[in-house]
């Protein structure tokens, strides 16, 4: 589903600033705000949850890792997923590789929210830094993690986490205990009716066929 253009900018020729004015005092203002244009593209995708879409830049939106935000709080160094949660009706947003998987409340229609959601981004990436510093608590957390789950989000990291990721998600791991793996999703994965369903099936066998036998998965509780 293709959506509207906007425009990424980059500096211009001499030529092409030189000609704004004659006014000796502004042309170093002019040639600052003479500028031409790189089109960006934002493509909208569905998502296997309904209430979850991708937007998806013909640009880099985060260079390295991924990052979820669950409010504006949260996003407050980051204008491009911040003034998202101005917008009523934002449960939570995903930024990832070259795209902004954004997360929906029931209540709220896509019909309103999609063209709102396309003039914000278009306002704020030109000014987006895809090397935008964020602390990457996953990356920590991934340190941290005792050898049997390191192990497991090997696993997870070859065959299932493409997949979430390409729809918009993804899933961590967060304890085992007794054979009883808790799993938590992220991003579009979190709603996702297919996620405590087929997904989580498919996750189970997989790690039945090259972790344990008798491992059991499960979505942990909203508390974790």
């Amino acid at each position: 589903m293709g959506w509207l253009w906007g425009s990424k900018k980059q500096k211009s020729s001499s030529s092409e600033s030189t000609v704004l004015t004659n006014k000796k005092n502004d042309i170093k203002t002019d040639k600052k705000m003479m500028e031409t244009t790189q089109e960006f593209s934002i493509d909208i995708m569905p998502t296997p949850n309904p209430n979850a879409l991708k937007f998806l830049f013909t640009s880099p939106v985060k260079a390295d890792g991924s990052s979820t935000y669950l409010c504006k709080e949260d996003a407050k160094e980051n204008n491009l997923a911040a003034d998202l949660f101005d917008l009523r009706g934002i449960d939570h947003i995903h930024l990832f590789d070259n795209f902004i998987t954004v997360t929906k409340f029931g209540y709220a229609s896509w019909v309103e929210l999609e063209p709102q959601i396309i003039d914000s981004l278009n306002k704020n990436f030109p000014t987006h830094d895809p090397n935008y510093f964020d602390p990457d608590p996953e990356e920590e957390r991934r340190r941290n993690l005792p050898p049997e789950l390191k192990a497991i989000e090997e696993i997870l990291d070859r065959t299932v986490r493409p997949g979430l990721q390409g729809d918009g998600g993804d899933i961590q791991t967060l304890s085992l205990e007794n054979n009883v793996l808790l799993v938590k999703y992220q991003g579009a994965c979190g709603t996702c009716p297919s996620a405590s369903t087929g997904t989580l099936e498919a996750i189970k066998s997989i790690l039945r066929d090259e972790y344990n036998p008798d491992i059991d998965v499960f979505i942990a509780p909203e508390m974790y």
